[in-house]
């Protein structure tokens, strides 16, 4: 289980998803009131998928990267691929496949 901060409020779970301006944490709705979001996430996390968000730092490891306009900072590694439309992906090594339509991704080479 990881600890996610939202905006500066604390939650904890396994994975996160931001759709329609909807936050929720596994499973659960945690949106904040302002319409910019940022997301910091402390441990390792199955999926994080974006539609829209200013910034997301994990600090830990992810399973799985969609997203569709935001950056994403991963200090740990991607274990499954990466997807994005627009926005920055900078994380460690990646195992899975990398696709993007608009946006740099930067990786650890192994």
């Amino acid at each position: 289980m990881s600890s996610f901060s939202v905006n500066g409020k604390s939650y904890t779970g396994n994975s996160i998803s931001i759709s329609n301006g909807k936050v929720i944490i596994d499973g659960k709705d945690v949106t904040p009131d302002s319409k910019d979001i940022t997301i910091n996430v402390d441990g390792d996390i199955q999926e994080l998928k974006v539609d829209v968000c200013n910034r997301i730092t994990v600090n830990g490891n992810v399973e799985n990267v969609k997203t569709v306009s935001g950056n994403v900072d991963i200090t740990g590694n991607v274990t499954g691929p990466i997807q994005t439309m627009s926005g920055d992906v900078d994380c460690g090594n990646v195992s899975g496949s990398i696709n993007t339509m608009s946006g740099d991704v930067k990786y650890k080479r192994s």
